[in-house]
């Protein structure tokens, strides 16, 4: 006794070009998504931090010995009230009160959102009005002691309401 089963023929056959078709419209969504990532990525991030890097580090070391000497310790508070404050403050906490100063904010992956700050001195910190949405945040700190030394400082911080 066979058992026979029978096969309905519905008319379509998966040939060698659908398969081909499949693959290259395949590839060809992959690729494309791949290259809008690539573009994306590229024409919102520049991933220049400094002119030169090579001029930048001959002089890192006496720089960075010189920034530590000053003893000076950064902190960010973000009260909730689209506000910055910035605690700049000596090795006793003592608050410090630079020759010049520059706060930048910015997200690290996207220049769109950069924030020039203007700082005002309240109580011994520096206050700025911001413009802060969620996700990761970079304030950029430069600027000279009274002494002539120069000062920088970046902050990396999470804000979320």
């Amino acid at each position: 006794m066979t058992m026979e089963t029978a096969v309905q023929d519905t008319g379509r056959k998966l040939t060698g070009w659908h398969v081909l078709a499949m693959f290259v419209g395949g590839f060809g969504l992959i690729i494309g998504v791949n290259l809008f990532m690539a573009y994306s990525a590229v024409s919102t991030f520049p991933g220049m931090e400094v002119d030169s890097s090579y001029a930048d580090s001959q002089t890192f070391d006496d720089r960075r010995l010189a920034q530590e000497a000053l003893g000076w310790n950064a902190s960010v508070e973000i009260p909730g009230d689209g506000t910055l404050v910035l605690h700049l403050v000596d090795e006793v906490g003592a608050p410090v009160a630079p020759a010049e100063l520059t706060a930048l904010l910015t997200r690290p992956t996207n220049r769109e959102e950069d924030q020039l700050l203007e700082l005002t001195r309240v109580n011994g910190a520096f206050v700025a009005l911001v413009v802060l949405g969620d996700g990761q945040w970079r304030l950029r700190l430069t600027g000279v002691a009274r002494d002539g030394t120069e000062y920088r400082h970046n902050i990396t911080f999470r804000h979320f309401e």
